[in-house]
């Protein structure tokens, strides 16, 4: 079985963070959404991967390389034309697959369970495709299956009127006749090549499409508060604290906390995990709340931050709390004069310089 790896799009509900990068670059809990996908998909035994990028993009490959690092063999495949919906990516990826089985793994999504289960229930139950279901609050904003006598009838694609609660959630098992089923379709009204036609045509023509839920978490990572939680609940898994860094008498460290290596923890500063700080990050005087994680090469001082996402060479010296916050690369914070009230929410993307 191979895997193949949708990494391409603009990201735009993601501006300004997506401005200047894919969205897939972007870290949860310090580790890129693409190498989440790709070590979820080799951790289910799949050595072969097609990642589907943008028409000219090198940051997926600047990120994975060959794929070695993670016991996996990468093919990137560009989707000419641009984004013309989730089936043309699978459509793009055609001659990498053949007639192999594969899952195919929207690399936005985050999962905190396994692949294999998925794969399993496909060879147990004899299907031609399998769809990872979860439930939510929003189905509108995804495909949904009408499902009768536990079977998937149809999917509707971004329904006003969902007939279930339940979401297709980014994760898929194929054999070789998505590719016919897709080869003919058409595109919808708004111009793209819809994946949940190419389901309810599969059901249509009797082809034994299933379902499995998933148990644990899922997320689509669509919006910027999608990011912060994705970032919590990576970081709420972690379950030891591993401490690389230098890290002053006088500093308090509470919970589970990864300090990597480089970095330095100075003064009165206090950080309650769970909290991951990276590479040659100066922290001095500061407090670092839960759900935080925090990239390479930032300095941060007097500064208090809680249940935020701060990417690599960030600057802060600020009094002002920092709470619920997304930056992007090479951002500065700095004291101006005292604004009330206190506890900015901040969504800022690359290479700004903000004063609070």
């Amino acid at each position: 079985m191979k895997g193949l790896i949708a990494a391409g799009g603009r990201g735009t509900r993601l501006r300004p963070i997506t401005t200047n990068r894919n969205k897939h670059s972007i870290p949860l809990a310090n580790k890129s959404m693409i190498e989440l996908a790709v070590e979820k998909l080799a951790a289910a035994g799949i050595s072969e991967i097609g990642i589907v990028i943008n028409e000219g993009d090198s940051e997926m490959s600047d990120i994975l390389g060959d794929g070695s690092q993670y016991g996996v063999t990468i093919t990137y495949i560009e989707q000419n034309g641009g984004a013309l919906g989730v089936a043309h990516v699978i459509s793009s990826g055609k001659d990498f697959l053949g007639d192999d089985d594969f899952v195919f793994y929207l690399g936005d999504n985050i999962i905190l369970g396994e692949v294999r289960g998925f794969i399993d229930a496909f060879y147990e139950q004899k299907l031609n495709a399998l769809l990872a279901l979860s439930l939510v609050k929003d189905p509108e904003r995804f495909g949904v299956p009408r499902i009768e006598n536990n079977r998937i009838i149809e999917v509707i694609e971004k329904p006003q009127n969902p007939p279930s609660q339940y979401a297709v959630a980014g994760i898929y098992v194929y054999d070789k006749h998505i590719h016919t089923i897709i080869d003919a379709l058409s595109p919808s009204p708004r111009g793209e090549y819809e994946i949940s036609d190419a389901h309810t045509e599969l059901i249509r023509k009797g082809f034994a499409v299933g379902y499995s839920e998933i148990t644990g978490w899922w997320k689509d990572t669509g919006k910027p508060q999608d990011l912060l939680e994705g970032n919590q609940l990576l970081l709420s898994q972690m379950d030891k604290s591993d401490i690389k860094g230098d890290i002053d008498d006088t500093v308090t460290i509470e919970g589970v906390v990864i300090i990597e290596p480089g970095a330095q923890i100075k003064g009165k500063s206090f950080i309650r995990g769970p909290v991951i700080i990276g590479k040659n990050s100066l922290i001095e005087n500061s407090y670092i709340g839960p759900f935080t994680s925090l990239g390479e090469n930032c300095h941060i001082e007097n500064a208090e931050i809680e249940h935020s996402l701060l990417m690599n060479t960030i600057t802060i010296s600020s009094s002002k709390r920092i709470v619920d916050s997304i930056l992007g690369n090479s951002v500065i914070i700095t004291d101006k004069e005292e604004t009330f009230p206190k506890g900015h929410k901040l969504v800022i993307g690359d290479n700004s310089q903000v004063e609070l």
